[in-house]
Formats: structure tokens, C-alpha cells, sequence
């Protein structure tokens, strides 16, 4: 029987148990894939923590995003069959060695991407996709600000948005953190733990600010990015890696400057089947391109998962991550 890391307490990194699990044959609709490599990312500590209720309970398996080969399809499914090399960010489940999943949110890998590259990319690479082409399109007259830009979507986000033309300032924890954003697209950086980062953000833009400000840590940068934005600005909160935002006061936007807001979600940019493939395509042209590259700077067993959130939580990881089921 396959192994899969299942959760059947809410809680901390120790909750993650890895244990023998039966998969079906795959039904209408579904495919049945033996897993590569999979991703590792944020939200799979808020599904383990009870931070996000899981959809169907417990216990579950947790993980969003993954590679491999489809084994077997279902019936009606066409677009992908046996043998053919596939990637996917869908529900939750990822965390195996082999598992069923909804066919039509699998897409084709191309020869240029490979099964890690790929693990690592789909979940955090759609994300950047989505934030700078959809939710705010950036282009040669953008000044933006990305929070923890050493992280994942960070370090794609930042060479994404510099091949845009766009002025890209990002926020780090470290020097080497800093050194590594550097590398990867942004213009300014700056040290949350020696500046004041809405002080030096309105330094480098003389005072304007920035057009948007992308945000996935939440509580400690928050109202602080709403200091950093233009008037009419858009503050786009997109995770919260350092807890949720206890009280947040509209008001704030009108007096800051008549600012937009919103919190988005992967999931909703790619519901339609359309714009699932748009969206992952676009991800392949620019990777295979060579204009972002994927960093797979850390990798984990399967079996290991528990380590991987601890390291994950505790920011001694860097870009992407990824677990390799054996």
C-alpha cells in the first residue's frame, strides 16, 4: 500500500503522522497519478494548525500542490491518459505517494520542466502569475512592494515583476535573505529587523509610495503596508504567515488615502478550466524561457513532513521546497 502523511489532530508540526493509506481506482473524472515531488508551501501549515478548517474533516491528508505520472484514468477523462508527465495545484491530499485527483485540474508538463521544478512551482508560480498580471497588472510604471520576498512566491514575483520593467522593493529578515532577493529581480531591499520598512519605502520613492503592496505575512506588516501605498493604492493581502489580522478597520483606507483592498485566492483565478491553462502556461513560457528561475533550496522525505513545517514556520527556508515521496 502507498504511504501518505495523514492528520488526524489539529495542532503543530508533530501532528503529521506517516502511515499506509488505500487509494481507489480512479472514477468518472478522476486520475490516478503516482506522485514525483511535492510542493511544500504556507497554507499547508494553516490547513495542519485548524488555522483553515479542512473541507471534509478529519482526519485528512494534507498538501495542495504536487508532480508525477497519471496511472490510471477514469471515465470520460481525455485530456490526460496513462504514462503522461503531469502537475497540479488542487485539493487537499498532495502529502502521498500515489492519490486521485479531479482530472480536470491536472495540466501537462512540457520536456523544458522537470517533475521537481515543477512540485515546486504550480502553487507559488500561478500565485505570482495571478497577483501581478490579474489582481494589479504591472508594468513599466510600477513601483510595487512585495513582503518576504525571499520566500517562494517572492523570489518568482521579484524577477517576474523586473522583467515587467516595474520597480520591485521587497522585505526580508536577514542579510542573506536580503542578498538572495537581490539576485532575483528586486531593486531595493529592505531588513524588517534593522528598518523601519514603511519609513524606508517612502525614502526610495520620494515620498510617493508605492502603487500596490503585496502582502502575505499579515499581522506584524499590517496597518504598516497601508503607510507604504500611494493614494488610490492597492494593498493586496494574500496570506498571513504571521497570524491573521485581528481588527481590520476599513476606516483606515479612506484615511490613508482612498485605498482599494483585497484579499484573494489562488483558487478563485483558476476555477474555470481556461483559466487554469492560461495561468499555467503562462508560468511554463516564462520558467522555460529562462526569465524566472525555481530554486528547489531545500528538499525533504515524505516521511519527513514534520521537519520540513517546522522549518518552514521557524524561516530557515528559503524559495521553494519540496518532499519526495520515495
Amino acid at each position: 500500500m502507498p504511504m501518505a502523511i495523514r492528520i488526524h489532530r489539529t495542532g503543530g508540526p508533530e501532528v503529521l503522522t506517516y502511515e499506509e493509506v488505500s487509494v481507489a481506482a480512479p472514477m468518472a473524472g478522476e486520475a490516478l497519478i503516482r506522485h514525483t515531488a511535492i510542493g511544500l508551501n504556507f497554507i499547508d501549515t494553516y490547513f495542519r494548525s485548524g488555522l483553515y478548517p479542512a473541507p471534509n474533516g478529519l482526519p485528512f491528508i494534507p498538501g495542495n500542490e504536487g508532480a508525477g505520472v497519471v496511472v490510471a484514468v477514469g471515465e470520460g477523462v481525455s485530456h490526460v491518459a496513462p504514462g503522461d508527465r503531469v502537475a497540479y495545484v488542487g485539493p487537499l491530499g498532495a502529502y502521498a505517494q500515489e492519490r486521485l485527483v479531479p482530472a480536470d485540474r491536472l495540466v501537462k508538463l512540457p520536456n523544458a520542466i522537470d517533475d521537481r521544478t515543477a512540485a515546486g512551482m504550480m502553487l507559488k508560480g500561478m500565485t505570482a502569475r495571478y497577483l501581478l498580471r490579474r489582481t494589479f497588472r504591472v508594468g513599466p510604471e510600477t513601483t510595487l512592494l512585495f513582503h518576504a520576498a525571499a520566500g517562494g512566491v517572492g523570489l518568482i514575483a521579484g524577477q517576474w515583476a523586473a522583467h515587467l520593467g516595474a520597480t520591485v522593493i521587497g522585505t526580508v529578515g536577514s542579510d542573506d535573505k536580503a542578498d538572495l532577493a537581490r539576485a532575483h529581480g528586486y531593486t531595493h531591499v529592505i531588513n524588517y529587523n534593522r528598518e523601519n520598512f514603511s519609513a524606508r519605502v517612502k525614502e526610495i520613492t520620494d515620498g510617493k509610495g508605492c502603487d500596490v503592496v503585496y502582502d502575505s505575512v499579515g499581522r506584524d506588516t499590517y496597518p504598516g503596508s497601508l503607510d507604504c501605498l500611494k493614494p488610490l493604492g492597492l494593498w493586496v493581502s494574500f496570506g498571513q504567515s504571521s497570524g491573521p489580522i485581528a481588527d481590520f478597520n476599513l476606516g483606515l483606507l479612506a484615511q490613508k488615502g482612498s485605498l482599494f483592498a483585497t484579499r484573494p485566492t489562488l483558487f478563485s483565478y483558476i476555477a474555470a478550466r481556461s483559466d487554469l491553462e492560461a495561468t499555467a502556461q503562462d508560468l511554463f513560457d516564462v520558467v522555460a524561457g529562462g526569465v524566472v528561475s525555481i530554486g528547489i533550496n531545500q528538499e525533504y522525505a515524505l516521511a519527513d513532513a514534520a521537519t520540513a513545517h517546522a522549518d518552514l514556520e521557524g524561516r530557515r527556508t528559503t524559495g521553494t521546497t519540496v518532499l519526495l515521496p520515495g
